[in-house]
């Protein structure tokens, strides 16, 4: 099926890039064919820095421009402080999945939800809380660095 919707999107000749998020490495086969037929390479990764730049390395042989499209997850040592660092260091283009304390509750873990309703001393994602205030102002003032704000 990958294969077919890759003719038909390169049939109508689009003027915007095509990415194929690239999976686990575990997937040999279907990994080749996704990093063969993207524009842009698109991945996530939720590891530590030292992780995250093997995943780095390994994608930039594509000879294509990458974008980390999830990324941060304060638990497991993915830290604006440390990811976002090394994605500017290495030219890799960067989306955060998820913002405000809110409607998904990206503050709470995939696997560890509090039945009690409490927050979690250290949150898994999220930047913001719901009237605006950042979580940890450190994590703010460092993206507006970053981004030249």
């Amino acid at each position: 099926m990958l294969t077919k919707t890759i003719g038909w999107a390169r049939a109508v000749n689009p003027s915007q890039p095509i990415s194929i998020g690239y999976g686990a490495g575990v997937l040999k086969k279907l990994n080749k064919l996704q990093l063969a037929n993207s524009d842009i390479v698109t991945y996530h990764n939720y590891e530590a820095p030292e992780w995250h730049q093997r995943t780095i390395d390994l994608l930039k042989a594509s000879g294509r421009p990458l974008v980390c499209t999830e990324y941060m997850v304060r638990p497991q040592n993915s830290r604006f402080s440390n990811i976002m660092l090394l994605l500017k260091k290495e030219n890799v283009g960067a989306i955060n999945w998820g913002f405000v304390a809110g409607k998904n509750q990206y503050k709470y873990a995939w696997d560890t939800p509090l039945a009690d309703g409490s927050v979690p001393i250290e949150w898994f994602r999220e930047i913001f809380n719901q009237d605006g205030t950042p979580y940890r102002k450190d994590e703010t003032d460092l993206i507006e660095k970053l981004n030249g704000k």
